[in-house]
């Protein structure tokens, strides 16, 4: 059963509701401020810029927290007392999110992936995932109606940011999702990846995922976002326009996009090793 929200974080859910933010930043920007107000014990009234600084620094004092982690709980806090109420918190500093690369799977893992993926459904979910770029909320929200497998897209409705885009379509895929419905009279209606008529759940689609990538003997961490990451490099490593690969991943900044020409090795192994030149 929800908890009920106090009178003062009502208007912040239903302006996180109305600016379109995602269901999971929503509920992590309003669990945030709520431990906030529990902490300080203050009327939003009297809340001042060193109640927020002591509540962060009691955050960051905390070693189980990420930087990352930081950055999130700063920026409910910022959307709520700066963006909604006029509070200047633009002389707040705390540590910078760490930068880290994304982790990328090389072609061969990608094929030891699905091929040891033994659950038809799952292989059709990796596949999927690695030639489209799909976000994990995307592809839980695919419906065979977002599909045109005569013209080889489809279309994510209401994407991040509440944005339609176009997808392509593997050939590989299209067969493959062709045979389930034929093997298992799926009848090519609903969500694509269902069970029982409801749709697959995160945490669903992540163990499934996890089992394959154990099974495949991979010891990189491999999640839906391994798979996007590594739809994008390969794509540029193929010579694909990086705009294009922007568009395709649905980045409204193309900085967001350019990170992956540094995991991008072909540049690299182009480069002969000072030792290999004695």
């Amino acid at each position: 059963m929800p908890v009920e929200l106090p009178p003062e974080l009502k208007k912040l859910e239903t302006e996180l509701k109305l600016r379109g933010f995602s269901k999971q930043t929503s509920k992590m920007y309003l669990f945030y401020n709520r431990k906030f107000l529990e902490f300080i014990e203050k009327d939003i009234e009297e809340i001042k810029d060193d109640d927020i600084k002591e509540f962060l620094a009691s955050k960051i004092s905390d070693d189980s927290l990420s930087n990352s982690s930081i950055a999130l709980i700063k920026a409910s806090l910022k959307f709520f007392y700066t963006d909604m109420l006029g509070k200047n918190m633009s002389l707040i500093k705390t540590p910078k999110a760490s930068k880290k690369l994304p982790v990328v799977l090389t072609h061969k893992e990608i094929k030891d992936l699905i091929d040891n993926t033994e659950n038809i459904k799952h292989r059709l979910l990796i596949e999927l995932l690695y030639s489209t770029g799909l976000r994990l909320s995307e592809c839980i929200n695919l419906q065979y109606c977002d599909l045109d497998l005569n013209d080889g897209t489809g279309w994510v409705r209401l994407g991040k940011g509440a944005k339609d885009r176009i997808f392509i379509i593997s050939e590989i895929f299209k067969k493959d999702l062709l045979d389930y419905i034929e093997k298992t009279n799926a009848g090519g209606r609903g969500y694509i990846f269902s069970i029982k008529g409801r749709k697959m759940s995160s945490s669903g689609i992540q163990h499934a995922i996890k089992i394959s990538a154990e099974r495949a003997g991979i010891d990189k961490p491999v999640h839906v976002h391994t798979l996007r990451h590594s739809f994008a490099t390969h794509l540029l490593e193929n010579g694909v326009d990086i705009r294009k690969i922007q568009k395709l991943l649905g980045h409204s900044n193309l900085q967001t996009t350019q990170i992956y020409t540094q995991v991008s090795s072909d540049e690299i192994k182009k480069i002969k090793s000072p030792l290999d030149m004695l």
